[in-house]
């Protein structure tokens, strides 16, 4: 409801002027008409309207004032809303100046009577915005500083070289959704692995996270590492970069889609791989480990060759990755007591005299690799009522009796070419020979895998004798085995490479 007010406040004359001219300071005492919701205040004040209910208000001289073409008055609307209208004087006259107000007798607007409420609503509201604000403050830098710690990266001078190599690990975190569980691709003895997407290039990764409290070494380490990341091979690994943090290193490697390849030899949930994947497998192992060995500016001993640290692509292409990781763990361990890393049925019996990994090593793990991929039985096996040979003497032991292919895995039933299966069980006894000097080089498996070469002509009994003396328990009984290694359940593993040196 619109209301009108119209106020037609006509002329006042006064006792000793003139009947044409009015002046009111203030209402106190006047004589006018009103009607409606007009009323003069106790204050003087004329008010046309309030501010409780809509109406209109009129006030009017009570004698008549003839105008000349013209009216005066005033008139104000509040429309649906309430409001008060208030009038503190007025002077007029037909002809002529009027009269000034004088100010000193003018009514006070009745602000004065609002200003103590405001006051109060102000001694109430401002501590309370004052006490939000110093909340606000808090909250901000509790965030602030839970970011940085979340975000907080361990970067020295001398790693400024490396800068091109170098993740920030604010895009890690935020690749692997801050490390989720649900991005675990897998764990073992040095840490787990996660998968992620990189925020800048939607590249999937598999980003290592590595527990390392000693700095002693790091930076040499840290250079092998870049220096890695140089490493191009088909059936390599690919290393990305590195980030680190205090006690803290993080690998970046690109992402194998379809995991390990013990996963599908061991368990049951993958399916079989068919002989013509597994002997295409096995040559692409072969490829990557003749590069490390020959193929580089120097050497790379790998140190830890078996199926879990064998990935695969999309295509079931093998690569080979796991490199070495076990000379980051060698840099923080006590120099008074020997370590061998690895996983036992891999490794090479010479290492428990010297303690030291070489390229022969490497091809005496291989040879176990070869002979698990074919057999589908990993190289030690324990079961609590049977005693159970190990896979090497189990495969020399039937080629001696002239069964060397009732050794192959089960699950390929017929599904194999015999020749390649021969080739593959006998080149791994070959390479698993006790004697580094009658394993041969990873030139040789090449060649021998490819058909550029026959396989090197073996005795088995020659054989049979020198594995019969040279046994694991014999050769670790005395040997401490304090460094860490890799699950059998580990599926998926990206540590970075050991060199070697020049050639």
């Amino acid at each position: 409801m619109v209301s009108k007010i119209l106020l037609v406040i006509l002329l006042l004359i006064l006792v000793a002027s003139s009947d044409n001219e009015i002046i009111f300071n203030g209402f106190t005492g006047a004589n006018l008409s009103l009607n409606g919701l007009a009323q003069i205040t106790s204050g003087g004040l004329l008010m046309l309207t309030n501010n409780t209910k809509e109406g209109q208000g009129h006030a009017f001289h009570p004698a008549l004032l003839h105008f000349k073409n013209s009216s005066n008055g005033f008139s104000a609307s509040t429309g649906s809303a309430t409001a008060c209208h208030y009038i503190l004087g007025w002077s007029f006259s037909l002809n002529g100046t009027a009269q000034p107000l004088d100010l000193s007798k003018l009514p006070s607007l009745p602000y004065q009577e609002n200003s103590k409420k405001i006051s109060h609503l102000l001694a109430i509201a401002l501590p309370l915005v004052a006490v939000v604000l110093l909340l606000l403050s808090i909250a901000v830098i509790f965030f602030v500083r839970r970011k940085r710690e979340n975000y907080g990266e361990l970067i020295e001078d001398w790693e400024l070289e490396f800068g091109p190599h170098r993740f920030l690990y604010k895009d890690l975190f935020k690749a692997t959704k801050g490390f989720r569980e649900e991005n675990l691709l897998g764990f073992g003895g040095f840490g787990h692995v996660y998968k992620g997407v990189l925020p800048t290039s939607a590249t999937e990764v598999a980003v290592k996270k590595i527990s390392h409290e000693s700095r002693q070494g790091m930076r040499e380490f840290v250079a092998e590492i870049v220096s890695m990341g140089q490493l191009r091979h088909r059936n390599l690994v690919q290393l990305l970069g590195y980030c680190r943090r205090e006690g803290e290193l993080l690998l970046v490697y690109e992402y194998m889609p379809n995991g390990s390849l013990d996963k599908f030899l061991f368990h049951g949930e993958q399916p079989a791989l068919t002989w013509s994947q597994r002997f295409q497998i096995i040559k692409d192992v072969c490829s990557g480990l003749h590069y490390l060995h020959e193929g580089w500016e120097q050497v790379v001993i790998h140190r830890d060759i078996k199926a879990s640290n064998v990935l695969l692509d999309r295509e079931f292409n093998g690569k080979l990755g796991d490199f070495g990781l076990a000379r980051l763990y060698s840099r923080g361990t006590n120099p008074q007591t020997t370590h061998i890393v690895g996983t036992l049925g891999y490794l090479a019996p010479e290492i428990s005299k010297t303690g030291k990994a070489t390229t022969s090593s490497d091809v005496y793990a291989f040879g176990a690799f070869l002979l698990e991929v074919a057999c589908g039985r990993r190289p030690i096996e324990s079961h609590p009522s049977v005693e159970v040979p190990g896979l090497v003497d189990w495969v020399l032991g039937c080629w001696k009796m002239g069964t060397i292919l009732e050794t192959r895995d089960p699950k390929l039933g017929s599904d194999y070419v015999v020749k390649e299966m021969e080739l593959v069980l006998k080149l791994g006894l070959l390479c698993s020979h006790p004697d580094p000097m009658a394993r041969p080089s990873m030139r040789q498996v090449v060649q021998s895998l490819e058909g550029d070469a026959p396989l090197p002509a073996m005795s088995t009994d020659a054989l049979f004798t020198s594995t019969s003396t040279q046994r694991y328990d014999e050769c670790f009984d005395d040997f401490l085995m304090s460094g860490p290694s890799i699950s059998d359940s580990t599926n998926i593993t990206y540590p970075p490479p050991f060199v070697s040196g020049g050639r």
